[in-house]
């Protein structure tokens, strides 16, 4: 059985036991959190696909972690101008397992 779910302007694929990193939601770890914004769940052959979301939907996940990620670089460079600006990024997330799925 799995699941897609959208979360922070993103879309997974998750099944039971999955753990994925998602953009920071405000939750403290080990709190347990339900995502109702649920597009699709697929059973087998027993496929239900939501419009746009899936009525009674539920997936439940526990927060292991928060943190950041990897820096990102990014270069801004113009040749023969005497132009060069660096500057990093580090990405907030949230580290879930998925613990349930509900189809309603």
């Amino acid at each position: 059985m799995y699941a897609v779910i959208q979360t922070g302007g993103k879309q997974y694929r998750v099944s039971q036991g999955d753990t994925l990193r998602v953009e920071k939601l405000g939750a403290e770890e080990g709190a347990s959190i339900d995502i109702d914004k649920v597009l699709m769940v697929a059973d087998g052959d027993n496929v239900t696909v939501g419009t746009p979301y899936v009525d009674g939907g539920k997936v439940t996940a526990t927060v292991k972690s928060q943190g950041r990620g990897k820096k990102v670089k990014i270069v801004k460079f113009k040749r023969r101008k005497q132009y060069l600006k660096r500057q990093g990024h580090r990405q907030w997330y949230t580290e879930l397992e998925i613990t349930g799925i509900s189809a309603g």
